[in-house]
């Protein structure tokens, strides 16, 4: 008998730790875990109140009106910065809203929700927020119909900023373009910008237009730079309308 309590003074309480781990294991193994989902719940929500199915509705509800909420001051906020810009131009600006614009032709063209009615003529200029966009190239009373600066028909005079080299831009139907150089050797470097140039026959000089990305002085048949615009052109939705003197055929820009 002694020996026996000795035994369990010894080993009675590994084997009551054993026995509660083993009862635990199999309890949570027949309930698949419900217990600690049940006092997980009671600790998160003490008092057990659950939403009715007529909260939840509502809940539901003010969820979809907060985002609403917000997708319409984002548009008011946009709307906001174009005419403030518009007022700080010397030369009246329309501001025009995109309302068509195909899958098929993303970088090609778009379609503004304003025309003739609203003075907007063949040929004037398009920008956004970032810098120029494209030029318009039909009109009706009241839509107008853009040829982006991205379509690969597109050529823009452009200079850069910094060392007043010249070139023209084309189009490649992304959210980057070709600048080709007049110069063999120009003063060109990665980060520098890139505007519309003074000697542009369908564009106003000193649009920005991009950002210079990589340079390449060994292209042919003259030395090409790739320039990434400053205008988000594939995601848009308000634009600038402005006149511009001087139009000529689109095959030239």
């Amino acid at each position: 008998m002694f020996t026996v309590r000795r035994w369990w003074d010894r080993h009675g309480s590994q084997i009551v730790i054993t026995g509660v781990v083993l009862g635990t294991a199999w309890f949570l193994r027949e309930t698949q875990g419900a217990a600690i989902a049940e006092i997980y719940h009671r600790i998160t929500n003490p008092f057990g109140v659950q939403p009715t199915p007529e909260e939840q509705l509502t809940n539901a509800r003010i969820l979809e009106l907060e985002a609403q909420l917000a997708e319409v001051e984002g548009q008011k906020q946009k709307l906001e910065s174009l005419i403030q810009q518009g007022t700080d131009q010397k030369e009246t600006l329309i501001v025009a809203p995109i309302i068509a614009r195909s899958a098929d032709h993303w970088w090609q063209q778009v379609t503004i929700g304003r025309g003739s009615e609203d003075g907007i003529q063949e040929g004037f200029v398009v920008s956004g927020i970032g810098g120029l966009v494209g030029r318009v190239v039909k009109v009706t009373p009241n839509t107008s119909r853009v040829l982006l600066i991205t379509d690969s028909r597109s050529r823009v005079g452009v200079v850069v900023s910094r060392s007043r080299q010249m070139g023209f831009l084309r189009g490649q139907g992304s959210d980057r373009a070709v600048m080709q150089f007049f110069e063999k050797v120009p003063d060109i470097s990665p980060g520098d910008t890139v505007v519309t140039s003074q000697l542009s026959r369908l564009f106003p000089a000193g649009i920005p237009v991009g950002q210079v990305e990589s340079v390449n002085l060994e292209g042919t048949p003259a030395p090409e730079a790739i320039i990434k615009f400053t205008a988000p052109i594939n995601n848009l939705e308000w634009v600038h309308v402005h006149p511009f003197e001087g139009q000529k055929p689109l095959s030239s820009q």
